[in-house]
């Protein structure tokens, strides 16, 4: 009989295993918040393997289902933008609960989870915290290069900036551990006067 977790993590694949966008990753197609999520807890489990189950599970619920809120419905401005992170973050954990309860997690869980998604207490929750720095991680690791390219130098180092910033110091260990090419980390030490 499966746990409530392998039924959680099953559901939430499968919520994310129907986005129509395609993400390549060497060579093989994958929808795209289904590699995101599988990016995100692979990279958790390599950060702090002792991560509770509620971090575990946030971890890969972070953009469960995010193509169905479109960035498009917002207004295209700094306002909207942020609005539609608000509401994104809203949405992913309404829509995790649903299969949390469905998988027979208590309500406790459910709200510590939801808490989590929502990003609340940043830099004083030990373990939103500890997501925070998996999604940093995640984005350096693997979104910073096509970023690279669609942004002119001095954004670039806005975005370095601000991801460094959210992180805590074990994070900013684990990022310049990364492989990164030898153009983004010029460009991450200019941007942090490393």
């Amino acid at each position: 009989m499966k746990t409530p977790f392998q039924k959680a993590s099953e559901w939430i694949d499968t919520e994310n295993a129907q986005d129509p966008n395609i993400e390549i990753d060497q060579n093989i197609e994958y929808p795209k918040e289904l590699l995101y999520s599988n990016r995100m807890y692979q990279r958790l489990m390599q950060f702090e393997p002792e991560a509770s189950e509620e971090v575990q599970i946030a971890s890969k619920a972070q953009h469960i289902c995010r193509w169905k809120v479109a960035r498009e419905s917002y207004p295209m401005d700094r306002v909207g933008y942020l609005k539609w992170r608000e509401e994104l973050k809203k949405f992913h954990a309404k829509t995790t609960a649903a299969i949390l309860e469905k998988a027979g997690y208590a309500s406790e869980f459910t709200d510590r989870v939801s808490f989590l998604i929502e990003k609340k207490l940043l830099k004083k929750d030990v373990e939103t915290q500890l997501l925070e720095d998996v999604i940093c991680l995640v984005f350096l690791g693997y979104y910073l290069d096509p970023f690279v390219h669609k942004h002119d130098e001095e954004k670039l180092k806005n975005i370095i900036k601000k991801t460094w910033d959210k992180m805590s110091d074990k994070g900013h260990q684990e990022a310049l551990k990364i492989n990164y090419s030898e153009e983004n980390l010029n460009l991450i030490k200019a941007s942090l006067g490393l």
